[in-house]
């Protein structure tokens, strides 16, 4: 055998015997290559969808005719010209607008239609139809007198406003072509938060300009008739009314709105759910309006300390502030004060709950409503109206007491209400406070207040307010439901 193992031999041997450890090691030595490759893959490529949404999407921009009295400037007050030594104040600080100054198309003072026309601002808009129907975002051509429409291939188009929605912030344009490319609508309710979304758009002028994330959040309380998707896909002014698409090139809304304190951009966009979107879009084209149902009430939200007091067992449902004296809801029974758990059926979850839940539903139609009432669910039935204008609050306050009974733990005066005061108020009960100092005061109370109910127990007199007092634990919370105004509000106050 020794003749064998040769010095060639044992070289030959050694290097086989390498080779195999060589290759039993390498699966593991090219493992965290295999997992990086798969990380690598598993990334979005956004190129194919972005090649074919792109076209879609528009740039939008807008004029608005001047007066020769304003110096060229639509913020500027008429007879100002550049040799004036205010006009370059006027012009920096007097933006296009601006409550401070006169503006044009004020009643009775028609432009022209030869006056001139400024640049007023720049927006996005995609294209929903192949026959030129476009959405965007109502603060993008609101106050217009002329939009204009860019394409990705140069054309340009005037468009005609078919209808803007100040509420939900959607317009809807149309431009005289055909044979469009056109995006295709999504499920929002399908979109799960952590999805990768992504935004085109003309920030700052810059037509399809591409920004990608995700969904951060949904169903964010921006507005009261609409819940947001929110995301972090950088979106800058000139990107309002631009679509958020999906991995499939699906529109799931439109970008509306930042969160800024500089202007610009901190991580955190709005988009409205394009569902909610289309609704109104249909109802634009086809009136040239929306149609919203109302029931005349101003609401408020339902804290913890206001649901443990009321015997409620979630910080839940809508606060009735006020009743609108002609309105439905006043027809209806429903009082402020009251705590509105249900509307048609559905659970008011949150304040902003009921107004999307009225607002949907077709004026004429009576609808159930489900109140809580000083410790009892009552079931009530409301005939919705439209919605025209807001009812404006009208300031109502009791005549100054000459008495006042005080509760100094609570640091309260109040008195009885004359019958006058009950009858020019519309109340049956309630006594008006007229000093405050110590807790009530640090909680808001103010004098000329009235007191409607305390813990979920009506006031009948000040007298029995006080007896009542007297007997509450003084180290609990006492939360008081007070009227201010037109409006009524529940304040805690903590001794």
């Amino acid at each position: 055998m020794t003749r064998f193992l040769t010095p060639k031999r044992l070289l030959w041997i050694a290097g086989f015997v390498c080779v195999g450890l060589l290759v039993q090691v390498s699966p593991v030595l090219a493992s965290p290559t295999s997992t990086n490759n798969a990380l690598v893959k598993g990334l979005p490529d956004f190129t194919g969808l972005v090649e074919k949404a792109g076209p879609a999407v528009v740039g939008i921009r807008t004029l608005q005719k001047v007066s020769s009295g304003q110096g060229g400037f639509p913020g500027m007050p008429p007879g100002l010209d550049e040799n004036d030594p205010f006009y370059e104040f006027f012009r920096r600080f007097f933006p296009p607008g601006h409550p401070g100054i006169p503006q044009q198309g004020q009643p009775g003072q028609a432009e022209p239609e030869d006056a001139p026309s400024v640049p007023r601002g720049v927006g996005s808009g995609f294209i929903i139809s192949s026959d030129g129907f476009i959405l965007s975002n109502h603060h993008v051509v609101d106050g217009a007198d002329e939009v204009f429409v860019s394409m990705t291939d140069g054309r340009e188009f005037k468009a005609k406003i078919v209808g803007s929605d100040q509420r939900t912030d959607v317009a809807l344009l149309k431009i005289e072509a055909k044979n469009l490319p056109v995006l295709p609508l999504g499920d929002p309710s399908k979109l799960k938060v952590g999805a990768w979304v992504l935004a085109i758009g003309s920030p700052f002028g810059l037509e399809n300009t591409v920004t990608a994330g995700i969904v951060s959040a949904k169903g964010r309380d921006t507005g009261d008739y609409l819940p947001f998707i929110q995301t972090d896909v950088a979106v800058n002014p000139g990107n309002s009314g631009g679509p958020l698409l999906n991995l499939e090139g699906e529109v799931v809304g439109i970008n509306s709105q930042i969160y800024s304190r500089t202007g610009g951009f901190m991580g955190i966009s709005f988009a409205i759910p394009i569902d909610e979107a289309n609704s109104v879009a249909q109802q634009l084209k086809a009136s040239g309006r929306v149609v919203r149902g109302r029931i005349g009430v101003a609401i408020g939200e339902v804290t913890r300390e206001v649901a443990e007091a009321l015997g409620l067992k979630t910080a839940s449902g809508a606060l009735v502030r006020s009743v609108d004296p002609e309105g439905p809801a006043r027809k209806a029974g429903i009082e402020p004060g009251d705590i509105v758990l249900s509307f048609a059926g559905n659970k008011v979850a949150r304040m902003s709950d009921l107004p999307r839940l009225v607002g949907k539903t077709q004026p004429g139609r009576s609808e159930s409503i489900e109140v809580w009432r000083r410790g009892e669910k009552l079931r009530l039935t409301v005939s919705v109206a439209e919605l025209q204008s807001e009812p404006q609050a009208k300031a109502a306050a009791p005549t100054p007491p000459e008495k006042a009974v005080v509760s100094n733990w609570l640091g309260l005066g109040f008195s009885d209400l004359t019958d006058e005061d009950r009858k020019r108020l519309n109340l049956k009960a309630g006594v008006g406070i007229s000093k405050v100092s110590g807790p009530s005061e640090r909680s808001g109370i103010r004098q000329g207040d009235i007191i409607l109910s305390v813990n979920n127990t009506q006031v009948e007199s000040a007298s029995r307010l006080a007896a009542y007092l007297e007997k509450l634990d003084k180290r609990k919370p006492v939360v008081f439901l007070v009227r201010r105004g037109d409006g009524v509000l529940f304040i805690p106050v903590r001794p």
